[in-house]
């Protein structure tokens, strides 16, 4: 069939034709705003899954909903070596200049003023240039209250002021932050306290994040209260039903469909996973010629998806990893069950436990594991254990690989 009208959509964070199983936390999400914005005290959202299972299409959506009861949205993402706060004031920033002609100029000026003052004390703290923030506008900081240099302290006036400015218009601000797991615990602490400051006041500004599954668990060491401040709502797999549905309604308009073997081929192939979905669903499009598509047609299709996962989607993450570090994630790909014991990989490796210690904390931080439970781990990203085995049928093929 044509290619170019092939309808999924297989890539990091792009939207599926199809948006299903997903309308519970959505609508959490609606009541969310509702609810903030009507100054009414609701828990903000840090959402937690494994790779490729929607975080980003859903933070995206949200967004939407967001901008439909009226918020101002800050979409942002965490990354592993920079820092929050630049980035936090650069789009705070670009939030109070949109505010300037809609609010009372007082207000605005106020807002800028500390906004500026906390810039200075970022600008140190980040060690960025004094062209890296930059608030062009001829007004003096405020001191006192958001520039003490201590994030912690900092950022719960900083928010206060924010979002009494935008209250002011009957408006409200929702921050969304991907990859969120990949802040400092100071970062997250900070943020913490800060909305701990906004359910305290109730005042018009929430969180909606996304990361891995150590989330819940970072929160809950940080501050003990996490979970009165955050739902936690699993983005998990899809079940076969909605996984059919994320195949079969992109195609109706085109009168096409795939038979249900092929619809059961694709459900144990992809696991559930929506992004495994899509590109078995866009590979199996390519490979067809006419409606329905057939079992026969699946089965070609996966040797591609198989390929092009191994190139892009597996490998991307393998090339970051050092010997010792491939050493233990094929190790866990020969242990069964989801959840694997540590102390199972230390006997396969005829090690001990406090040995791979270290390894074992340098792939958390890389987000390659977790530990669902105590002294288990598990993979983050989905069937990556069958690609460990593909790439490395032997653990002594790790040795070559030193």
């Amino acid at each position: 069939m044509e290619a170019i009208e092939n309808p999924f959509s297989p890539g990091a964070g792009s939207p599926p034709p199809a948006l299903v199983g997903r309308e519970g936390v959505l609508e959490q999400a609606r009541v969310l705003f509702g609810r903030v914005k009507l100054g009414r005290s609701e828990k903000s959202m840090l959402l937690t899954g494994l790779r490729g299972v929607g975080k980003t299409v859903l933070l995206n959506r949200m967004k939407g909903i967001s901008q439909h009861e009226g918020y101002h949205p800050i979409p942002m993402e965490a990354s592993e070596d920079k820092p929050i706060a630049p980035s936090l004031a650069s789009s705070l920033r670009k939030l109070i200049f949109n505010l300037d002609s809609t609010i009372s100029g007082h207000k605005v000026r106020h807002a800028l003023a500390v906004l500026k003052g906390f810039i200075s004390t970022v600008k140190v703290s980040a060690g960025i240039g004094l062209d890296g923030l930059r608030m062009d506008l001829d007004i003096d900081p405020e001191r006192g209250t958001a520039d003490s240099g201590d994030l912690e302290t900092d950022l719960p006036n900083l928010f206060t002021v924010i979002a009494e400015t935008v209250r002011d218009k009957g408006s409200a601000v929702a921050i969304f932050i991907d990859e969120i797991q990949y802040l400092k615990p100071h970062e997250l602490g900070a943020l913490m306290m800060a909305m701990h400051r906004m359910q305290q006041l109730q005042l018009p500004l929430v969180l909606v994040g996304a990361g891995l599954p150590v989330l819940p668990g970072l929160a809950g060491e940080i501050r003990s209260y996490a979970e009165r401040l955050f739902d936690f709502p699993n983005v998990g797999t899809l079940s076969k039903r909605d996984a059919d549905a994320a195949l079969q309604k992109p195609m109706q308009k085109k009168k096409v469909k795939f038979n249900p073997a092929a619809l059961k081929e694709i459900f144990k192939q992809a696991r559930g996973y929506p992004y495994f979905i899509q590109e078995w669903g866009y590979q199996a499009w390519n490979h067809a010629e006419a409606s329905p598509i057939t079992l026969k047609v699946v089965k070609t299709a996966s040797k591609t998806v198989i390929k092009r996962l191994d190139e892009n989607f597996f490998r991307v993450r393998f090339d970051r990893l050092a010997p010792k570090e491939k050493e233990f994630l094929r190790t866990m790909a020969d242990i069964s069950g989801e959840n694997k014991h540590t102390s199972d990989v230390a006997s396969l490796l005829k090690r001990k436990n406090t040995d791979l210690s270290p390894v074992r904390a340098k792939l958390i931080r890389k987000g390659m594991i977790y530990s669902p439970a105590h002294g288990d781990v598990a993979f983050t990203v989905p069937l990556f254990g069958e690609f460990m085995r593909r790439t490395m049928p032997d653990l002594s093929d790790v040795k070559s690989a030193q």
